[in-house]
């Protein structure tokens, strides 16, 4: 196989529309919105950078559909009443290079920062546990029907919005642990109603999510879904219910799926897993997504650690559609163009090899975030950092965000 013909082959969606190339720059959580949680010159900085790496398609770091749910401070959200004129912006520079652009769009439901405050959701009450380090979620509350609702259509209304300032599509985040994988998952979803027990009834939520979104945009509009192969906890979402779930979605409009896996518990998309099981340092979820591909019909994208062009290559040589990268385009933006060029180019962060998985997951995190907001200063990346001071530096910054977050938050709540 020539792996530059089929790397860089176009490749048509059900929807009609055509990616450019099979590489994708996955979604990473920035951090970078300005204090009306809009995107500003940061974000339009970063994501020209990627267009005019050579990506041929661009999904969003995760955007909030409801600003009393944060993933993280800094986020973005676009809801009803948001002003445009920033994502209009985002979009023309996301797309200079001739690429697409997709938003990620997102709730968190129960994996929310207790500093930040908000509407903690979740299918039931039962919190986050990561050790000493729980208390730093806040503690969920069992949504009622009436917000089961009103958070389906806010879904099918953030990505009317989106469409409406020039993306070409969406993925819904129904993996990492955020609201809609809580929901198929039996650990956490313990309800008794028409959306717990049975998988059937654990998908109802994201089903419903589909057709949503579905229902708001045009026929050509992109439809995406990520989802967990597996949340590597025992007794939880399994590879076997992500295969059940997959088959069951593929006809509602959806164009590709992404296939990833863990979430805070269990943080499987850095390479750390609960249950015991090994996961190789590149492709991580590549083995669940070439299982998953013998018995779907529609698309598969694979992301996790995939930094090299050989690797990327026999992604697509195993019967996957589309290649995810994430930390590499973060330390290096041009990195399609130079594997066009057959440019040999690898750079790799520290791994920090703490005993808490949950500070090491961090640590990376602030990282990956440092290199993020180097790109959006149109600075270059620089890898040769301490993950200890990394970690601190992030989490003042990340203090202060969480500070302007609850000022504006405050100030909505009074006028």
């Amino acid at each position: 196989m020539n792996d530059t013909f089929s790397l860089f082959s176009s490749f048509l969606l059900p929807c009609g529309v055509s990616l450019p190339n099979r590489l994708v720059k996955a979604a990473m959580e920035e951090n970078l919105s300005n204090e009306n949680l809009e995107p500003d010159f940061a974000l339009w900085n970063l994501y020209e950078a990627w267009a005019k790496g050579g990506v041929g398609t661009i999904i969003t770091g995760n955007v909030m559909v409801d600003h009393r749910s944060m993933t993280g401070p800094g986020g973005v959200v676009l809801e009803v009443g948001s002003k445009l004129e920033g994502f209009k912006t985002w979009t023309t520079k996301a797309k200079s290079g001739g690429g697409k652009i997709i938003m990620q769009i997102n709730h968190p439901g129960r994996q929310i920062l207790a500093k930040l405050g908000g509407n903690v959701w979740a299918p039931s009450a039962i919190s986050v546990d990561i050790g000493n380090l729980s208390k730093l979620l806040g503690k969920p509350k069992a949504m009622e029907e009436g917000e089961i609702l009103e958070t389906i259509q806010r879904f099918g209304m953030t990505a009317k919005l989106a469409e409406e300032a020039g993306f070409d599509g969406v993925q819904i985040h129904a993996a990492h642990g955020y609201l809609i994988s809580q929901f198929l998952s039996p650990l956490v979803n313990q309800r008794t109603d028409r959306w717990g027990g049975s998988l059937e009834n654990r998908s109802r939520f994201l089903t419903e999510v589909i057709n949503a979104v579905r229902k708001n945009v045009s026929s050509r509009f992109i439809v995406s879904v990520k989802i967990n192969s597996s949340d590597f906890q025992k007794g939880g979402f399994q590879f076997e219910d992500a295969l059940q779930v997959i088959k069951s979605i593929q006809s509602l409009g959806v164009d590709f799926i992404e296939m990833s896996g863990g979430n805070y518990e269990a943080p499987a998309m850095q390479g750390v897993s609960r249950d015991g099981s090994t996961l190789a340092r590149e492709a991580y979820f590549l083995e669940f997504a070439r299982e998953v591909t013998k018995v779907v019909s529609v698309p598969i994208m694979v992301t996790g650690g995939i930094s090299r062009k050989e690797i990327a290559s026999s992604v697509l040589e195993s019967g996957v559609s589309l290649v995810g990268i994430a930390t590499a385009l973060a330390l290096n933006p041009n990195l399609p163009n130079e594997w066009k060029a057959d440019q040999i180019s690898n750079p790799r962060l520290p791994i920090p090899k703490w005993k808490s998985k949950t500070l090491a997951g961090l640590a990376t995190m602030a990282m990956v975030r440092y290199q993020l907001q180097r790109l959006s200063r149109n600075q270059n990346p620089k890898t040769n950092v301490q993950p200890w001071f990394r970690l601190l530096v992030d989490q003042i910054r990340l203090s202060s965000l969480t500070n302007r977050y609850r000022r504006w938050m405050e100030k909505r709540n009074v006028s």
